[in-house]
C-alpha cells in the first residue's frame, strides 16, 4: 500500500466522518443548519464520493478535483469562525434570517463547537491533499 493511497483513505474517512456527524447533528438531534453550514456541506458532501473513487483505482486527479472543494470550505469555515466567536460582527455575516450563524447548539469541553469541527474537518483533509500530492510526486 503506498502513502498516497493512505492519505487520501484518511482524507475519505475525515469528510465520511464530518458528513455523517453533520447528519446526525441536523436530522437526529434537529439542530437546524444556519446558512454558512449549508455552504460548508455543500463543499464537504461531494468530497466522500470524489475521495472514493480516486481511491479505486488510485488516481492522481482527485487531488485537482478535491482541492478547490476543500479550499473553499475551508475558507467559509475559518469565516464562521469568526463570525462564531465574536472576532468580526455578525451583522456582517449572511445569518441575518432564519438560524444564526453563532447559535450555541454544544459546547464539549468549554470550547469545542460545530463550527470548530467544520474547520478541523477540512484542515485535516488539506493537509492530507498536501501530503499526498507530495507523496505522488516523490512516487514519480
Amino acid at each position: 500500500m503506498s502513502s498516497s493511497w493512505l492519505f487520501l483513505f484518511l482524507a475519505w474517512f475525515v469528510s465520511l466522518t464530518a458528513t455523517l456527524g453533520s447528519l446526525f447533528f441536523s436530522e437526529v438531534l434537529n439542530y437546524p443548519p444556519c446558512v454558512l453550514c449549508w455552504y460548508q456541506r455543500i463543499f464537504m458532501y461531494p468530497l466522500v464520493l470524489i475521495f472514493l473513487v480516486g481511491l479505486f483505482p488510485l488516481q492522481r486527479s482527485v487531488i485537482k478535483f478535491s482541492l478547490p472543494l476543500a479550499g473553499m470550505g475551508w475558507v467559509i469555515s475559518v469565516y464562521h469562525n469568526l463570525l462564531y466567536y465574536k472576532i468580526i460582527p455578525e451583522a456582517s455575516g449572511p445569518c441575518l434570517k432564519g438560524i444564526s450563524c453563532t447559535t450555541v447548539f454544544f459546547n464539549w469541553f468549554g470550547f469545542i463547537t460545530i463550527p470548530l469541527l467544520s474547520f478541523i474537518s477540512f484542515s485535516f483533509i488539506l493537509i492530507l491533499l498536501f501530503l499526498c500530492r507530495r507523496s505522488f510526486l516523490l512516487e514519480k
